[in-house]
């Protein structure tokens, strides 16, 4: 099941305190990028996180989901309505999330 542009745009309005988060459209889906690096995706309408300790620590009951079939577990962000809470995700998440790689 593709994610919904609505469900997108949503997840987008509750991270607009942030600055540069973008995302990128892909088989159906949402990769979502913030300052560069990829910290997650819109998934089936799921709002899924890599898992990174700090989101771990932010969201110690949060279940692992996988975002596709053969795919990494992802944390399942359950508390998409409180955007204080997903602003402090994303930026404790940020030093932990790799570089985004070099194009060739």
């Amino acid at each position: 099941m593709a994610s919904s542009k609505e469900y997108l745009e949503f997840i987008l309005e509750q991270l607009s305190p942030l600055e540069d988060i973008t995302y990128k459209a892909m088989m159906g889906e949402y990769i979502l990028y913030f300052r560069g690096k990829i910290v997650g995706g819109i998934y089936d309408d799921r709002f899924l996180v890599k898992n990174v300790k700090s989101a771990e620590e932010l969201m110690p009951d949060a279940p692992l989901e996988l975002p596709y079939e053969g795919a990494k577990e992802m944390l399942l962000v359950e508390d998409v309505d409180n955007r204080a809470f997903l602003t402090e995700l994303l930026e404790a998440m940020y030093p932990e999330l790799p570089a985004p790689k070099k194009k060739k």
